[in-house]
């Protein structure tokens, strides 16, 4: 939604505060939604960008969906909640026209991705002006959609969440409220979101729905040409509020704010050992209505949630997420940030991954890979659970997956319980080979803050990280050739350092600076032993030696019997 009261956002921080973790039950049991349930949230990506972006890593990750921002135009302005300002119900804001949305669609669903729009349907814009599309527009008269008769006659702002009519009925930070309730209001909705549909839309996020009485949504929806549309609803828990998220499970799936805010509690100073029995044991909303995320836009924002500038806590919380068989899971996918105001970079254009800003959260290794786990575990149960009584889990999903987390400050090293079938598997994680036996045991070292994950569809390891003993690119000796590629400014230099001696033992005096020659990817070979497996990290320094590390948990590998272990498809994540 747009920018929160303060009221609201206090009640959120209230909320976070409270949560405690009840006594562990039995095991969450798998969800059981359509196949391939995990969103990519691309906020403020442009459409383009967005169509790009499917069929280069969307699509061939394993993700469901994508979700796009508001579509629709809206007041103009840089700043990202603009978006959430609706003029017109026209295809034209500042992240494309008609053209650009139906292409991208298109697109998309060659890629095998369906598309989600998040649909501003509570209110209309504040102010007056010209539109992103050309529409002129005074608060209340919006020519051609809405004039006064079609607001709520409460417009004074939402003072009170205690009271079910001044959440419903008043405006959301000053914005025009729609009269839900009326037919023409209803009727004109649902042609706006039909419009989507007929554009091949699959699915709506339902901006403040927890603005609009759950009938008056069932009432809208009821309308749609395609009534099986997939239907998110942004219904934000808070204790004691006349409004509460389980009015909605009828109409669709409900944005379950707890489940982000627990994972905050947990990874940032809880104990991992309390996920046991995370999601309907903790009091959240069933797991077949729950659509579960670590960070959106608005909680990143809010710090009521972890988001990117939580490093490895950020990380593993999502490799948890994805594990886990509670929810329909989004991964949030955004942009750096310090005004929390700004809107994207660029305008929404993404010209590459983890440049000018841009996050890409989605294409982390350690994110993406994770997709492709929870599709092959879709269906199984939780089994073989393992903790250390403290931050180190492991669990299995069936005969189908298995992860094990060290969310502690030292490597974790032991024979792990699974009932995957024997076999050779690749940690998805580390890039790593993983040899179970006819038990279904196998042995691995974690390093610290670092995750390892086991799929019977990835039995062997390719790409960025993967062990090749026939591949030797330096001088012959046993070691690591690193190669990442980063862009810099004027004076800024990439390294390296990690839990190695010769990698500087994370010493950022001591860290190995790589060889621009080929930029944008720095380059350069590291002689380590045989047999060694390290952790590892990328940090960038400016003239002044100030350090800025990359973002997300350990990179780590290991060094094969002979040769080296070739890391030259990393990418610099900023």
């Amino acid at each position: 939604m747009a920018r929160r009261p303060l009221s609201a956002v206090l009640a959120l921080a209230a909320g976070a505060a409270v949560l405690v973790a009840p006594a562990a039950t039995t095991a969450a049991q798998a969800a059981a939604p359509g196949a391939k349930d995990v969103t990519a949230v691309l906020f403020e990506w442009k459409f383009d960008s967005v169509a790009r972006a499917c069929t280069d890593s969307l699509g061939p990750a394993g993700y469901g969906y994508v979700q796009v921002s508001p579509p629709q135009e809206h007041i103009q302005g840089g700043q990202w909640w603009t978006s959430y300002q609706p003029v017109s119900y026209k295809i034209a804001g500042r992240l494309g026209d008609r053209a650009s949305f139906a292409a991208m669609v298109n697109t998309c669903h060659a890629a095998g991705v369906k598309v989600v729009a998040d649909s501003v349907i509570n209110h209309m814009a504040a102010g007056s002006g010209t539109g992103t599309g050309g529409s002129s527009y005074t608060k209340y008269d919006y020519p051609g959609v809405y004039s006064a008769p079609d607001l709520d006659d409460c417009t004074a702002q939402i003072s009170n969440y205690q009271d079910r009519a001044n959440v419903q009925n008043c405006e959301l930070v000053g914005l025009a409220d729609l009269d839900t309730g009326e037919e023409y209001v209803r009727g004109r909705i649902a042609a706006y979101l039909n419009d989507l549909l007929s554009l091949g839309v699959d699915g709506f996020r339902v901006d403040a729905a927890k603005h609009m009485p759950a009938a008056d949504l069932a009432s809208i929806k009821s309308r749609l040409n395609k009534p099986d549309a997939y239907w998110k609803q942004e219904a934000i828990h808070g204790a004691g509020e006349a409004v509460q998220p389980d009015e909605y499970t009828g109409t669709g799936d409900v944005q379950e704010f707890r489940y982000a805010r627990g994972l905050k509690q947990v990874f940032t100073g809880g104990s991992l050992v309390h996920l046991r029995n995370f999601g309907e044991g903790w009091g959240f909303l069933p797991s077949s209505k729950a659509a579960v995320f670590v960070d959106n836009h608005d909680t990143e924002r809010g710090g009521d949630t972890l988001n990117y500038k939580d490093g490895a806590n950020y990380t593993l919380a999502s490799v948890f997420m994805l594990a886990w068989p509670y929810g329909s899971p989004d991964v949030h996918s955004g942009y750096e940030w310090s005004d929390k105001d700004a809107g994207p970079p660029n305008g929404g254009t993404v010209n590459a991954c983890y440049s000018d800003g841009w996050k890409c959260q989605h294409a982390w290794r350690e994110i993406s890979s994770m997709v492709g786990f929870r599709n092959t575990a879709r269906g199984e149960a939780v089994t073989d659970w393992w903790d250390n009584g403290g931050n180190q889990i492991a669990f299995g999903r069936g005969s189908k997956a298995y992860v094990a987390i060290n969310h502690e400050g030292s490597a974790l090293t032991r024979t792990f319980q699974s009932a995957l079938p024997a076999g050779d598997y690749c940690d998805i994680q580390s890039g790593k080979g993983v040899t179970v036996n006819g038990s279904g045991q196998f042995t691995a070292t974690l390093g610290a803050n670092t995750a390892l994950a086991l799929q019977v569809n990835a039995r062997t390891c390719t790409g960025g990280g993967s062990t090749d003993p026939g591949t030797d690119p330096g001088t012959g000796t046993s070691g690591a050739a690193f190669g990442v590629n980063a862009t810099t400014q004027l004076g800024q230099n990439i390294y390296v350092t990690g839990d190695q001696l010769a990698l500087g033992n994370w010493n950022t005096s001591a860290a190995l600076k790589l060889d621009p020659a080929a930029y944008p990817v720095w380059k350069l070979d590291v002689a380590l032993p045989a047999g060694t497996s390290f952790a590892y990290k990328y940090l960038r320094k400016d003239a002044s030696g100030n350090v800025t590390w990359e973002s997300g948990a350990n990179r780590t590998a290991t060094v094969p019997a002979t040769g080296r272990v070739t890391l030259t498809n990393d990418v610099w994540r900023g």
